[in-house]
């Protein structure tokens, strides 16, 4: 299922031992090497408020309208209890805010929230806002993650032109092809005395 990422936002985090609710999610920590979520930093009245703690995505059973489902509250870490985790968290990455420029440094805008596939907890698409004087033509941009080039310290640099995918020709203009049976075209017939 592709959902905005700022869904889950403030989402509830459901215990499966209690069948109540354990936490709300804050933020996503994101891998700005794949753009994977690999957990949320979360918060609750039963959980430490001195040190951050996080929901693992690998512990989730379940994401639901109910929200996250997970075993218990055991399920939640510290950022140095695993060692990838903190290494991510460390970062302090965050994909909403970042600057979008292309390949020739031009700006094209800010991000502003993404589209994320719950089966892998990838970010499929970025939803960037223009700046002030791009706004009255296009007021957002959608990023697919194959566009980007590069995620740096300053911005996340995309390619600067799409490529439009060629069109099928036909050997008669207009005519009906059935997608589902592609022929071959006729073998040249020449004859060679």
């Amino acid at each position: 299922m592709i959902i905005l990422g700022s869904t889950l936002n403030n989402s509830p985090v459901m215990g499966l031992q209690t069948g109540s609710e354990l936490a709300r999610t804050e933020r996503p920590i994101i891998d700005p090497k794949n753009l994977g979520v690999v957990a949320y930093v979360v918060k609750g009245p039963l959980l430490d408020h001195h040190t951050p703690s996080l929901l693992r995505i690998a512990d989730v059973r379940e994401l639901s309208d109910l929200g996250f489902i997970v075993d218990s509250s055991d399920e939640f870490i510290a950022p140095d209890d695993v060692i990838k985790i903190h290494d991510i968290y460390s970062l302090n990455f965050n994909l909403v805010g970042m600057h979008v420029t292309d390949e020739r440094r031009n700006k094209l805008g800010k991000v502003i929230d993404f589209t994320l596939d719950t089966s892998g907890f990838i970010v499929q698409q970025l939803s960037v806002r223009r700046p002030l004087f791009h706004t009255f033509s296009d007021t957002e941009l959608l990023i697919h993650r194959t566009q980007i080039i590069e995620i740096n310290d300053d911005a996340i640099v995309v390619h600067s032109e799409a490529k439009a995918p060629e069109l099928e020709r036909h050997q008669v203009p207009g005519s009906y092809v059935n997608p589902f049976r592609k022929s071959e075209p006729a073998p040249d017939q020449t004859v060679v005395s």
